[in-house]
């Protein structure tokens, strides 16, 4: 059909020069491995051209001295003074996810054949966030208590014969923040990205559609694309704060326990 857009063609991974093998497994360079380094270039743009240290602080360096500063302020109040150390990982995971959702939602679609590639919306990409910040919480927590660890599953002031009930279910939770966290970011992300794709669809119809009610239902797709993208803006944003912010509230468990 004419005009037809799969909304789910986007999400579509592909390689970017061609298959490659070696020694029978593919190892191509992909459209989300191209714009997982994007993001890292965009990222080290931004601290390089913020961290020259001048005596006056340009516009640049402000907003870097602020991000840092933010981030600081989280981990200090949230983990507390021995969260400082955590800082440059919790800063790298904040920023990464915030540039690959901004540049995922970047309308470069206008220009034929050009369209960016949103790596938060593949579970794969979120998982190994989510996994990774658990691993580290699990290794904190091990390091700095031993076994004393796994008191974190016995709340404090619970009577002792509800443990059977409370340790499952406290350790059930503890389970399933990498996967909450993971799903989370790669829900909301997916989620905006189609309802672009199928509102673009509908402007696309509805202007070959032709008639008296074709133009009015792509006008209305279109505003309808205008908001979508105002909120997927702040879902950007917000998303990478939660990742972030949660990420921290772990640590404070693993590094205090209760």
């Amino acid at each position: 059909m004419a005009g037809r857009i799969d909304p789910m063609e986007q999400f579509k991974v592909e390689p970017v020069f061609g298959h490659m093998q070696l020694f029978g497994y593919d190892i191509s360079f992909t459209n989300s491995a191209l714009y997982m380094v994007v993001v890292a270039a965009l990222l080290w743009l931004f601290m390089s051209g913020g961290m020259r240290r001048q005596l006056i602080p340009g516009r640049w360096q402000v907003a870097v001295e602020g991000a840092i500063s933010f981030i600081d302020n989280m981990v200090v109040q949230n983990i507390g003074k021995d969260g400082k150390k955590f800082a440059p990982y919790i800063f790298t995971l904040f920023f990464f996810i915030l540039f690959a959702n901004l540049v995922g939602v970047l309308p470069l679609a206008i220009v034929p054949g050009l369209h960016t590639f949103a790596v938060t919306s593949h579970i794969t990409v979120t998982a190994v966030l989510a996994f990774l910040s658990f691993g580290i919480v699990v290794f904190v927590g091990l390091a700095r208590h031993g076994l004393k660890f796994f008191s974190l599953f016995v709340p404090h002031g619970a009577p002792g014969w509800l443990m059977p009930v409370i340790i499952p279910v406290e350790f059930v939770s503890f389970m399933v923040r990498p996967f909450s966290l993971g799903l989370r970011l790669f829900v909301a992300m997916t989620a905006g990205h189609i309802l672009l794709e199928v509102f673009g669809s509908f402007v696309v119809q509805g202007l070959n559609a032709g008639g008296a009610l074709g133009p009015v239902v792509s006008l209305l797709s279109f505003v309808m694309i205008v908001g979508v993208s105002a909120l997927e803006l702040l879902v950007c944003a917000i998303q990478a704060y939660v990742f972030a912010l949660l990420t921290s509230l772990y640590l404070h468990d693993a590094v205090h326990l209760h």
